[in-house]
C-alpha cells in the first residue's frame, strides 16, 4: 500500500516512518543510495508499506531545507541550549548556528540552561539576545513544567531541533518536554566538564504524543556544534552581516558602500555598537565569523 510518511530516524540503514499515527521500519530503494539523494531524518517521503510494519521508501518530497550534519530535513526551529554554568559555554557557538539558520530561514531559540546555578548570568545572556531579535528562554532542571510552558508552543506544527554543546543539558530538556521518550540523560564530569554520554542517532520526537493536537516534532541533533557553516551552507563573507538580525535595518546606512562593518570610519554597525544599540559580544562573533570565512579555502565551499 502506498503512503505519506515522516522519517522519525535513521539506524543501520533502516527508517522509521510515521504514516497516519503507524510506525514503519523501512528501507530506501537503492537510487537512494548516493549521499545527495538519500532520505534524511524530516523528510516526508511516500513509501509501499507491509502489513508486517515494514516498508520501502520510493520517493521524497520537496524539502524545505537539509542539513548534511546532522542530516535533517525540512527544519522549522533550532533550540540552541547554553549551559550558564556547570559547564560555562562560549555563547559564540550559538552565534554560529543563528547564522547559519538565519541563511536557511530557520529561527532560532536561545535556550539558556541550567539556570539556577548562575541567575545572574542567565538573565545578562537573555538580556543580549532578546536586544538582538530573538526569543531567548530561561530554563532550569528544577522546573521542567516551565521548560514545557515556554518551549512546546514554539513547536506546534513545525519541526523543530534541539541542539547545544556536550553537556550543556540536552538530554535533561528533551527529559523534561518528553519525560516518556527521552534518550539517557548524560551526566558531566566534574573534572572534564564534558558529557560522558552523547546522542547518536537524529530522531524527532511527535508532539503528538503529548497530547498536543496541533502536532510537529522535536530533533535531538548529534553533531549540530562542529557545522562549518562555509562548508555546508556556502555563506559567503559578504552576506554575513544579512544573518545577524539586528545588523539588518542598518545595512546600506554605512559611509562606504563596501563596508565589511569590521573597523571601517563612518560604519553604521559600529556606531550602533558604541551607542549600546547591539552588543559588543555579538559584533565580536560576527568579526570573528567574517574572518573564518574570509580565510578558508575557497575548494571546499560547498563540499
Amino acid at each position: 500500500m502506498e503512503r505519506l510518511g515522516r522519517i522519525l530516524s535513521l539506524s543501520g540503514g533502516h527508517y522509521t516512518v510515521l504514516s497516519e499515527g503507524e510506525r514503519f521500519l523501512c528501507t530506501a530503494r537503492g537510487s537512494f543510495r548516493r549521499r545527495e539523494d538519500a532520505p534524511l531524518t524530516g523528510d516526508l517521503v511516500t513509501i509501499l508499506s507491509e502489513p508486517d510494519g515494514t516498508g520501502v521508501i520510493t520517493g521524497i518530497q520537496t524539502r524545505k531545507n537539509a542539513l548534511i550534519r546532522p542530516p535533517l530535513a525540512n527544519l522549522d526551529v533550532l533550540f540552541v541550549v547554553v549551559s550558564v554554568k556547570a559547564p560555562r559555554d562560549d555563547p559564540a557557538n550559538l552565534d554560529k548556528l543563528s547564522v547559519i539558520a538565519e541563511k536557511n530561514s530557520v529561527e532560532t531559540v536561545p535556550v539558556f540552561a541550567k539556570c539556577e546555578l548562575d541567575e545572574t548570568r542567565a538573565e545578562e545572556l537573555c538580556a543580549r539576545y532578546r536586544r538582538a531579535g530573538f526569543d531567548a528562554v530561561k530554563v532550569s532542571r528544577e522546573e521542567p513544567e516551565e521548560a514545557r510552558r515556554l518551549l512546546l508552543p514554539k513547536l506546534s506544527g513545525k519541526i523543530g531541533a534541539l541542539t547545544g554543546a556536550s553537556g550543556a543539558g540536552k538530554s535533561t530538556l528533551i527529559h523534561s518536554l518528553f519525560p516518556a521518550l527521552s534518550p539517557e540523560t548524560g551526566s558531566v564530569s566534574e573534572k572534564s566538564q564534558r558529557g560522558r554520554h552523547t546522542t547518536r542517532v537524529t530522531t524527532l520526537y511527535p508532539l503528538a504524543d503529548l497530547g498536543i493536537a496541533e502536532g510537529g516534532f522535536l530533533a535531538d541533533t548529534p553533531g549540530f556544534s562542529m557545522l562549518d557553516p562555509h562548508r555546508f551552507f556556502s555563506i559567503e563573507k559578504e552576506d554575513l552581516a544579512g544573518c545577524f538580525r539586528e545588523f539588518q535595518d542598518l545595512l546600506g546606512s554605512c559611509r562606504y558602500t563596501k563596508c565589511t562593518h569590521r573597523t571601517e570610519e563612518g560604519c553604521a554597525i559600529l556606531r550602533a555598537v558604541t551607542e549600546g544599540k547591539i552588543a559588543p559580544e555579538r559584533h565580536a562573533s560576527y568579526r570573528a565569523l567574517y574572518d573564518e570565512i574570509a580565510g578558508a579555502d575557497p575548494y571546499r565551499k560547498g563540499k
